[in-house]
């Protein structure tokens, strides 16, 4: 049997499949199952093996996957892409929109595909303007369960199983990535600190915190997004309170945030810069604790298994909460909360006292109780 999986969509949404795809491989041990994806930083979560250490065969590193597919349609255009898909057509059996991909452009890429059995989540709103109806086999959404879990529906339809065991997400890394955050860390720390005992005292005992100040920022979804100056004060507050650490993560794209908030901290922090997201979560995995907007790094540091306070506005925090790891929610709890569902539309707020007002009336006193409250 041969399976594609298509996560087009953002990187959390593709990590958010990741327990659904060791159900597959559990079950199906000897299906061929690969991955489309169209952000390179879901090939290297799905697939980490660094050029350096000489891999060369698809997936020996993440014993779910066969191979991961790469194409950025965005980039290439209508042309190149139709003649990518093309190429694709009626090689797989079974093909998974992963959920939520809830734009025509998947479902059409899906049904070229040609599939005979194509499985999505049919959604409560604009399915039908999205041609939700391409797929066939299909699952209806419920927006009280989290996104793993509509994953999960849809491989337990597809594998006709009677009940599903709701698993931890996964990323995977190697002896290579923990020395790269072990030489990371010491490296900056040393450079910071410039003795060698602090260096020590620093990385095995001082509190690592990590802020993740960015979000995605398409469809107007930099407005889930935390105040900078609230992350620099609260940081500024941990390091006198608790002698914490805090490293600012983030991708090329919020390197500019970081030192904005780290100018703010009178450059206090370590903005951390790496050359791959799997290094990224490979420092991450270093951090006591993560303080983080809703964005693609909460849900990695979810499979990383690390304590997580998750800063929430306008979405649903039935769909993303961090999952299956210690964490707390901070919201404001406002009657118009959850004002965001999944669909093409582009991320508004139609209130008039203030544009956003669930995200920019969390404090940052209420945030470091919660943090506190994880701390100890």
């Amino acid at each position: 049997m041969k399976i594609l999986v298509i996560t087009l969509s953002g990187i959390g949404d593709a990590l958010m499949f990741s327990p659904a795809l060791s159900v597959l491989r559990k079950n199906l041990p000897d299906a061929e199952i690969d991955l489309l994806c169209m952000i390179k930083g879901v090939k290297e979560i799905y697939l980490p093996r660094p050029a350096e250490a000489g891999y060369s065969v698809a997936g020996e590193l993440n014993p779910k996957v066969n191979e991961v597919i790469h194409f950025n349609f965005m980039k290439e255009g209508f042309l190149k892409s139709l003649f990518f898909v093309l190429k694709l057509r009626r090689k797989y059996d079974v093909t998974f929109n992963v959920y939520p991909a809830n734009r025509k452009e998947y479902n059409i890429i899906s049904f070229l595909i040609g599939a005979k059995k194509r499985y999505a989540v049919r959604y409560l709103r604009s399915d039908i303007s999205n041609l939700g109806f391409l797929n066939n086999q299909t699952i209806i959404e419920n927006d009280s369960l989290h996104n793993v879990q509509e994953n999960l529906a849809l491989v337990k339809k597809f594998l006709n199983l009677p009940t599903i065991k709701e698993e931890r997400m996964e990323i995977f890394l190697n002896p290579s990535h923990d020395q790269f955050a072990e030489n990371f860390l010491l490296t900056t720390l040393n450079s910071k600190l410039k003795t060698k005992n602090h260096k020590q005292k620093t990385t095995n005992h001082q509190l690592l915190i990590g802020f993740h100040a960015g979000c995605a920022t398409l469809k107007n979804h930099i407005k889930r997004r935390w105040e900078p100056e609230k992350f620099a004060r609260l940081g500024l507050l941990l390091k006198e309170k608790f002698n914490a650490e805090i490293l600012l993560f983030g991708g090329p794209d919020e390197y500019e945030l970081n030192s904005h908030i780290n100018s703010l901290m009178n450059h206090s922090a370590i903005e951390v810069k790496t050359n791959t997201l799997i290094e990224t979560a490979s420092v991450m995995k270093r951090c006591d604790l993560f303080i983080t907007n809703d964005s693609a790094l909460m849900h990695i540091a979810s499979a990383l298994g690390l304590k997580v306070v998750a800063l929430f506005g306008p979405t649903n925090t039935n769909y993303v909460h961090p999952w299956k790891t210690e964490h707390v929610i901070v919201k404001t709890n406002l009657d118009c909360q959850p004002c965001f569902y999944y669909s093409p539309k582009p991320l508004t707020c139609t209130r008039t006292d203030l544009q956003f007002k669930c995200i920019k009336d969390l404090s940052v006193e209420v945030v470091l109780d919660y943090v506190e409250g994880l701390i100890f």
